[in-house]
């Protein structure tokens, strides 16, 4: 007996959402690494409910059936954003999920490319849960254990499923891991350049300050925007998007992971540590309510590891390893909080500078994430 399939284009459908949501519980039912996304964020990023990144940009989200049954999805994006700045037509694909099965991997893959070839797009890129400033890539290393907060996961096929339609590797993204103690203990170099900032430069670092939360935030994202627009890919947050991630991290930041760097009273770098949330929203599905928030916040400060997930310095101070200052002043304050281990993710394969730092520090990469890149030729 053949198989049908069909790809369905999910539009306002209460049902057909529903069915692109809950695929992934299907999808991962016997995972014991899987760790569900928190179900408000989601249908957000993917444009079922309202999310500012969809205030400039455009995109759509497609189900494959197959025999009548949800076995796959896809969304395909354009990133106005990312094209103005690097004066592209690149589409974006992400949030893919699907069953091992090339024939529907294929048809699912093909509708979204023909979306972005009608959109105008000439190449497409990915994955990218929506953007570079969200989830991104494709786990293609490190299967043995659950990702960490805010990073994706997926079943070691969807890198055959892509690479056969056509895709192409485009760039890394790594996660180094390592004991609190191997962090602790930084290499002497490392040690040196820490003295010689503080002997040249007149510096202040300081955690957050929670009592002036959304000021704090924002000074953070905005050293994030002007630190980072030399990076391989990189389109700041617009200001919408910065005031949706402040409102998102209010409750999970403590201030003991966060760090601001100040030279002559002037803020030029700043850090930031999340704790991995991961166990906790794997016990509650993915549903902060009624009551997973309340389990959440409960636990802050039982959580033993933590993600390094930015460490951000304006252009004009990156040469001189203030970096390092924001790790010196978040690791008395991790020990205390009995933090066992510590995450740095994501660092893009071509960033060779802060790769060297942390291999040189004696952390290994344990996992790695892909980007893909397409030609949207044959699609027009």
């Amino acid at each position: 007996m053949s198989n049908t399939y069909e790809v369905r284009r999910v539009g306002g459908n209460r049902s057909d959402q529903k069915q692109f949501m809950r695929l992934l519980w299907d999808i991962y039912k016997n995972d014991p690494h899987w760790v569900p996304p928190l179900l408000q964020n989601q249908k957000e990023l993917v444009g079922f409910a309202k999310h500012p990144f969809y205030e400039q940009n455009r995109g759509a989200n497609f189900l494959l059936l197959k025999n009548g049954a949800a076995v796959g999805r896809v969304t395909a994006m354009v990133n106005v954003g990312h094209n103005q700045r690097f004066e592209e037509k690149r589409g974006f694909l992400g949030f893919f999920e699907c069953i091992d099965d090339h024939d529907g991997a294929r048809r699912l893959l093909t509708e979204a490319c023909q979306y972005l070839a009608s959109e105008g797009m000439t190449d497409v890129r990915g994955p990218a849960n929506p953007s570079l400033n969200y989830e991104v890539g494709m786990l293609v290393e490190g299967f043995d254990s659950k990702p960490t907060f805010m990073m994706t996961y997926n079943p070691p096929y969807y890198e055959r499923l892509w690479t056969d339609f056509g895709f192409e590797q485009t760039q890394d993204l790594f996660a180094y891991t390592a004991h609190i103690s191997i962090i602790a203990d930084l290499d002497p170099k490392m040690a040196f350049v820490i003295k010689e900032i503080k002997r040249r430069f007149n510096v202040v670092v300081r955690p957050f300050n929670l009592k002036k939360f959304r000021e704090e935030v924002g000074l953070f994202l905005d050293i994030y925007n002007k630190s980072l627009v030399g990076t391989w890919g990189f389109v700041p947050l617009s200001d919408a998007e910065v005031e949706h991630q402040a409102k998102g991290l209010k409750h999970l930041l403590v201030p003991e992971l966060t760090t601001v760097i100040e030279v002559d009273g002037k803020p030029i770098g700043a850090g930031l540590g999340l704790l991995d949330f991961n166990p906790v929203i794997q016990k509650i599905g993915g549903r902060l309510f009624p009551f997973g928030f309340l389990r959440l916040l409960a636990s802050k400060r039982k959580l033993d590891r933590v993600r390094l997930m930015s460490t951000n310095i304006l252009p004009e101070y990156q040469k001189w390893g203030f970096g390092l200052l924001a790790l010196e002043r978040m690791l008395p304050d991790a020990l205390k909080m009995g933090i066992q281990y510590g995450e740095f993710s994501w660092v893009l394969e071509s960033n060779h500078l802060s790769r060297a730092t942390l291999e040189r520090s004696g952390l290994k990469c344990d996992k790695t994430f892909r980007l893909y890149d397409r030609s949207l030729a044959e699609f027009v």
